[in-house]
């Protein structure tokens, strides 16, 4: 069966494509990583595509239209085969324009458990607001920030203490395993959406609370 052909956006270390490459190296795993581009060309992910092997990119967003870099970005994605797009810390918003004809093609992974805490500052957002329990989402990408259907959430325990940077180190691990996971049931044709719902064939949910603190 042929492997789902993955493009990864990114625009710095590239932390969570990391592990989408490390998932996609094993040849059973149902879908290959075919390009990696950045639209900074000193993004340090770059360095670690080079070394799996995989062909990387630059599409520059400086000093031109939103239309032209989105243009550009689009061919280049195209010109590689890629069937799915993971972004993969890509802090670049994109159009209504660009997002559209890749519905159900285009995937992020955001630091909280969606739709709480969109945007930016996410860390020390949920500290400020007390919360128990944040965690990371994997969805698909809508043209607004932080929206789309929701496939799979990663719940993370605050604990006393937490600073912004200890919290995100720990919920990055758990990014690290949620993300793979994803791009697996949507390579397997196992992801179906309806509306703003996404269904996934085989699924089962936890059924044990999970409570903090005790």
């Amino acid at each position: 069966m042929a492997r789902l052909k993955v493009g990864v956006l990114i625009s710095g270390r590239g932390s969570n494509m990391g592990a989408l490459l490390e998932a996609c190296a094993n040849p059973a795993f149902p879908a290959e990583i075919v390009t990696v581009i950045s639209n900074k060309a000193d993004a340090a992910g770059l360095a670690t595509a080079h070394a799996a092997g995989v062909p990387t990119a630059i599409v520059d967003h400086r000093n031109r239209s939103r239309e032209d870099f989105e243009a550009e970005l689009n061919a280049a994605l195209k010109s590689a085969g890629v069937e799915l797009i993971c972004l993969a810390g890509f802090m670049r918003l994109l159009t209504a324009g660009f997002v559209t004809p890749w519905y159900g093609r285009l995937i992020n992974i955001h630091p909280s458990l969606l739709p709480a805490f969109q945007g930016i500052n996410v860390h020390a957002r949920a500290l400020a607001a007390g919360v128990r329990f944040t965690g990371c989402t994997v969805h698909f990408v809508r043209p607004e920030m932080d929206d789309g259907p929701i496939i799979i959430q990663a719940a993370v325990p605050v604990a006393p203490g937490d600073t912004p940077e200890t919290l995100a180190a720990r919920i990055l691990v758990a990014e690290h395993r949620i993300y793979p996971q994803a791009l697996r049931w949507i390579a397997e044709a196992r992801v179906q959406i309806d509306g703003n719902i996404v269904h996934l064939a085989g699924a089962r949910a936890v059924e044990e609370a999970v409570i903090n603190p005790q």
